[in-house]
């Protein structure tokens, strides 16, 4: 099996590079234009991506294909796609006031989120099933600052009786330009987690902790990532050793950036 990676699909992990190949687009605007992801094997992966203006109308991968529709100036609906045309999945975003306060994935999955007087978001996850009858997977709370989500916080609902199961997700960020956040109305898209965020994500922090009566386990993993910058302030490369693969793989993954 390929070991690579799309870090833009993943929940991911469901994570985005652009191509810009239209003359509308915005010259005044930085947009990525090209992913290009390479394994230690020397395996690589090129992702394109096309724009009308700032907005984002299509992310073409080796496998599969999203396209974007826009109402108003936001995201309104993602449809993926594999090259054989197959429907992957279709998410489709609604707001109350500029900002998401629903995801459902048609047929799999509801996300609700209400934004609080703190800045905090909370949501909760209902996933589908047989009759269309929904099940509340998990919730929790979305923590940002200076317009980077520092952490999310989560609550498993579907456990067995007489256990609780927390996970929680911090992230160290840079101070430079997030390549994905010219895109217009990509920030709101708060199902999309650290890639919204202003600046680029160094180091996660992942802690997963499961408590049954008397016993508690708790786990934690760290995912850090290396970047190079243009002039102004843009990643150009970002490798990472902890690099999580589609197939559960941890690994060797250099990404490089072209605008």
């Amino acid at each position: 099996m390929k070991k690579t990676k799309n870090i833009f699909w993943v929940l991911s992990i469901f994570v985005l590079t652009l191509y810009s190949c239209s003359s509308d687009n915005d010259d005044s605007v930085k947009l990525l234009k090209k992913v290009v992801e390479t394994s230690e094997e020397g395996t690589s992966e090129t992702t394109l991506f096309t724009y009308n203006g700032t907005e984002i109308v299509r992310i073409e991968g080796a496998q599969k294909r999203t396209d974007f529709t826009y109402t108003d100036g936001l995201i309104t609906k993602i449809v993926t796609l594999s090259k054989t045309n197959q429907l992957l999945e279709t998410n489709e975003y609604s707001y109350l006031e500029g900002k998401l306060v629903e995801v459902e994935s048609l047929g799999n999955y509801r996300i609700n989120y209400i934004h609080n007087s703190d800045k905090t978001v909370s949501y909760q996850k209902f996933t589908i099933g047989s009759g269309n009858q929904e099940v509340k997977e998990f919730h929790g709370i979305l923590y940002f600052e200076n317009e980077n989500l520092i952490k999310e916080e989560r609550t498993l609902d579907n456990t067995a009786v007489g256990v609780t199961s927390n996970y929680s997700i911090s992230f160290d960020y840079d101070s430079n330009n997030n390549p994905l956040y010219n895109i217009l109305g990509y920030k709101k898209l708060l199902d999309h987690m650290e890639t919204i965020s202003s600046n680029n994500s160094l180091i996660n922090t992942v802690i997963a902790t499961t408590t049954n009566g008397d016993q508690v386990l708790s786990l934690a993993n760290f995912y850090k990532s290396s970047f190079q910058y243009d002039s102004e302030n843009y990643p150009t490369e970002q490798v990472s050793e902890t690099a999580l693969f589609p197939n559960g793989n941890r690994g060797y993954l250099k990404t490089e950036y072209f605008y």
